[in-house]
């Protein structure tokens, strides 16, 4: 019994993309030509030099956001640091592969450079593997087409800037998606393909442990699947692997006797309350995934249905799995939906290196219709291309807006603040911040404690990490803070605590002793400018 079973309405799976040892047997390894340099190797390396260019260039212009702060912190905190092991625990609300793969890179120091450019080469890396995934399914066109659309998309390129456990997560599942079409294609039996989905996918996890829910798109893919059957025992052996992996994460907790933090987190998880409305993703994502690649895609699935099969479902169903589930799910995340950037460009190159195989008519012009066709592919492509790279790079050096939404970029004026806490705050002393996100970046900087006025008093619905402050007009009265901070990115996002930072401001007689240089607008109706950050000394009357 071979594996995997075809069905005869199958053929393209069959015949156009025939598995390792066919290729082998069909042409025998070559040397690199200068005709193969030419049309894979120099394309690829520039390919990659723009996706590196984008993802490294004024890399530090703007700070830390809280996310970046907080796995920054962490790693910080495995590797050694004393100043931030007491402020940023090991264990948090994620796994660790990603924060314990950066601790390699601090041990000489904490930097922000060192921690993004990690970051910055994963998405590189990730550019890499998604030619790989597309030149194996369609081919080399479209396998450099894809590569191109993900090296520029603005999605792609503004979360992996930054310190952020999805860039990791993404690459590991690209690699699972990719050891999947390998696993279909293997004419003999394709089981250490299967193990190796299974593996990547366990690292996927390890990232960030939202990357279960592409098992659920795999799930459906085979169970759906007419012309690709999975044996029982691939399946056992792949999920016990998968579930080998993932439980490396709650050992690991049980072994430090943390168990207890792992389940106030999943209880937060689980309780908390909706950050945006069920129609964040289709409103958000769209526009920095491209409409031009979302166009492609769908205009390649329509025109070139009849070849629709098993690698579009395989695609497709990577895609549903993820968008479906954080749509209903209540927490969402501006780069949650990153793992299906590369799928989506893989279907965008599909149609993209598609146009190069069509003949159109030349009449009397010396060219043959396949150069013709090629070079027509090729200045879409490039259209499709700048289309996203323009984008990519406006929004690598925005303007502050004074509004922020969180893994969208830096905090702007959160570095200089924290930096002036280091240096003009005195030992002991405690700070009041509006949200958590400004109170981490200011704790990263800074190295002093900051609380946040708007951590809930209720455990089901506030981070473990966070301590509330049930009452803070008496903690002020005992001197338990002596510095308010007001920042404008929680006085836009939640006005009520905006609004009692500045009561408690003038009740306690607080006093301006630092004023961000960050200026803003204070509202679409007042042009005015106001810094983003202002922290004021406050003294009991």
């Amino acid at each position: 019994m071979s594996r995997p079973t075809y069905s005869p309405a199958d053929t393209d799976a069959r015949t156009t993309t025939p598995g390792p040892e066919a290729h082998r047997s069909v042409r025998p390894r070559r040397r690199p030509t200068a005709d193969r340099m030419v049309r894979t190797v120099l394309p690829l390396t520039a390919i990659l030099a723009l996706a590196a260019f984008l993802r490294f260039w004024q890399l530090t212009q703007i700070g830390f956001n809280s996310d970046e702060a907080v796995y920054t912190g962490t790693a910080a905190s495995l590797a050694g640091d004393p100043a931030m092991q007491p402020v940023f625990p090991v264990f948090r609300a994620h796994p660790v592969l990603f924060t314990g793969f950066l601790s390699l890179f601090l041990r000489g120091g904490t930097d922000e450079f060192t921690a993004r450019a990690v970051a910055a080469v994963v998405g590189v890396v990730t550019v890499g593997v998604t030619y790989l995934l597309a030149r194996r399914l369609y081919g080399r066109g479209a396998g450099l087409a894809a590569a191109l659309l993900l090296a520029v998309m603005p999605y792609h390129v503004v979360v992996t800037r930054q310190v952020l456990l999805d860039g990791l997560m993404t690459l590991c599942a690209t690699v699972a998606l990719y050891c999947v079409v390998r696993y279909v294609q293997a004419d003999r039996d394709g089981l250490p393909w299967l193990l190796g989905a299974a593996g990547a996918l366990g690292a996927a996890a390890l990232s960030k442990e939202t990357a279960l829910v592409l098992v659920c798109g795999l799930y459906v893919f085979f169970v759906l699947s007419r012309s690709v059957k999975i044996r029982w025992r691939h399946a056992v052996l792949a999920t016990g692997l998968l579930a080998l992996v993932v439980v490396a994460f709650p050992l690991a907790m049980w072994i430090s006797g943390r168990t207890a933090t792992g389940q106030h987190y999943l209880q937060w998880q689980l309780f908390r309350r909706a950050n945006h409305p069920m129609g964040f993703y289709a409103t958000t994502v769209p526009q920095v995934l491209g409409w031009a690649v979302l166009a492609a895609a769908v205009i390649g699935l329509v025109w070139l249905r009849r070849r629709n099969g098993w690698r579009e479902a395989l695609l497709l169903c990577w895609i549903a799995a993820p968008v479906l589930f954080f749509t209903l799910w209540p927490v969402k995340g501006f780069p949650y939906l990153l793992p299906i950037a590369p799928p989506l460009a893989v279907l965008a190159g599909r149609t993209l290196g598609a146009l190069a195989g069509l003949k159109p008519r030349v009449g009397r012009l010396r060219v043959s219709p396949r150069r013709l066709s090629a070079a027509g592919a090729v200045l879409v492509a490039l259209a499709v291309a700048l289309s996203l790279a323009l984008p990519a790079a406006g929004r690598i050096t925005a303007t502050p807006t004074g509004s922020f939404l969180a893994g969208s970029g830096g905090l702007a004026g959160g570095r200089e603040a924290g930096q002036w806490v280091r240096d003009h705050v005195p030992g002991g002393a405690r700070l009041l911040a509006g949200g958590p996100s400004v109170a981490n970046v200011l704790q990263f900087y800074g190295g002093k404690p900051v609380s946040a006025l708007s951590v809930s008093v209720n455990r089901l619905y506030r981070n473990p990490s966070y301590t509330p402050v049930p009452n803070p007009d008496r903690a002020l009265r005992d001197g338990e803070f002596q510095y308010v901070v007001w920042d404008s990115y929680t006085a836009r996002r939640a006005p009520f605590y905006g609004e009692k930072i500045r009561q408690l401001v003038d009740k306690y007689h607080g006093r301006a002793v630092y004023t961000s240089p960050v200026r803003v607008p204070a509202s679409s109706a007042d042009p005015t400018p106001t810094p983003v950050i202002v922290i004021y000394q406050v003294r009991v009357p």
